[in-house]
């Protein structure tokens, strides 16, 4: 496998407009041959859902996914361009299947790590600069390392980075662009809302047994 550098990245990105970690992605699965990527990033949709991204998406659905035992729901929007295609079949599977991923992955909160706000971030900077492993270590490296754990534990709130449910080797933001890609809009999935049932209420538990001795204890002091 060659050696996929920096300046190669740059290279493809440049001539793509696709994100950098797609470009590295592709410069891997093709062994470093820019030509084989650029290929490699349209077949899979990527290059022309990012030179759409900036594009207004202000059509779209609202979707719904109830999962098997009613005990988790979910609502979400996902925009595109134009009503037609958000009533394309291609569209409404999209809806469905980022539904059905939400439903999975009940630690998810956010769209993407953009939108995690930064009280959240030093709540978990703190928490790592306190863990035990890290004492004696200098400072510098006990930053870097912090940096890392933290980028990790974003992921694991954002949608975005979660992988597909359906297939592994891709993210959700991956499924989204690849969509984009075969519509030809620029498509964003803007919101979503995860219930579960009970989800915050206080459940009272009674200790039968405890109930019973107390009504025969009053039984024996009449």
């Amino acid at each position: 496998m060659a050696d996929v550098t920096a300046k190669l990245v740059k290279g493809l990105r440049d001539k793509t407009g696709a994100g950098m970690m797609d470009c590295k992605k592709a410069l891997a699965a093709t062994d470093g041959d820019i030509k084989k990527a650029v290929e490699w990033l349209r077949q899979k949709g990527i290059a022309s859902a990012e030179k759409k991204s900036f594009r207004t998406a202000a059509e779209g659905s609202i979707g719904s996914y109830i999962h098997t035992g009613a005990r988790v729901g979910v609502l979400i929007e996902i925009n595109c361009e134009t009503d037609f295609v958000a009533r394309s079949g291609v569209f409404q599977e999209l809806l469905r299947d980022v539904s059905m991923q939400v439903a999975a992955c009940p630690n998810v909160e956010y769209v993407t790590t953009d939108e995690i706000p930064p009280e959240i971030r030093e709540r978990e900077k703190a928490i790592e600069m306190g863990r035990d492993d890290l004492e004696g270590k200098p400072d510098k490296m006990k930053e870097r390392i912090v940096e890392g754990r933290i980028g990790k534990r974003l992921k694991e709130l954002a949608l975005m980075e979660q992988p597909f449910i359906k297939d592994g080797s891709i993210t959700v933001g991956n499924l989204v662009k690849q969509t984009a890609g075969k519509i030809g809009e620029n498509v964003k999935v803007r919101r979503f809302t995860r219930y579960t049932l009970g989800d915050g209420i206080e459940v009272e538990e009674n200790d039968f047994a405890a109930e019973v001795a107390s009504v025969q204890n009053a039984g024996r002091s009449l």
